[in-house]
């Protein structure tokens, strides 16, 4: 648990990666959603990267070449993770607001689920490629996450 915990223990390595989940690995937009500074944010994916959650790529914007961050296989394993720490904020913890919810769902089944790694609905293993965030700050629908395998299809 230790191990783990050296890489996961940090709440913005956390939520650096919710936000490569949620499909946006570009160094601005995780800096504008997570109101973090520079320092912070390039310190954390360095030590993501390092760890083998995150990958660097590099794209063209038109004029420059640039960075996002993707997952590897080693980082959507960390899927169970963020959905049993979603699933039990949302239980036991209050949102500062209505809209400050996260549920995690089955996309197969369409259901919220109440277990992280298997739908408590259908049964149904739950994985990066079956399963949506539903974050009612982000979106009125769920959101299909990234997975390692979004990141081959795009390189």
């Amino acid at each position: 648990m230790a191990r783990g915990l050296d890489i996961l223990a940090d709440p913005w390595s956390v939520l650096v990666l919710r936000e490569v989940f949620f499909g946006d690995g570009r160094f601005a937009a995780m800096q504008s959603r997570l109101k973090v500074a520079d320092s912070v944010l390039t310190r954390r994916l360095a030590g993501l990267v390092d760890s083998g959650l995150l990958a660097k790529e590099e794209y063209s914007d038109g004029g420059r070449t640039r960075a996002r961050y993707v997952l590897t296989t080693m980082g959507e394993d960390t899927l169970p993770v963020l959905n049993a720490v979603t699933i039990w904020s949302e239980k036991h913890l209050p949102a500062p607001s209505a809209q400050d919810h996260m549920y995690v769902i089955h996309s197969g089944c369409g259901q919220r689920t109440s277990s992280a790694d298997t739908c408590s609905s259908c049964g149904d293993s739950l994985s990066a490629a079956n399963t949506s965030w539903h974050s009612l700050s982000r979106s009125a629908d769920p959101i299909e996450l990234a997975t390692a395998a979004t990141r081959k299809a795009v390189a």
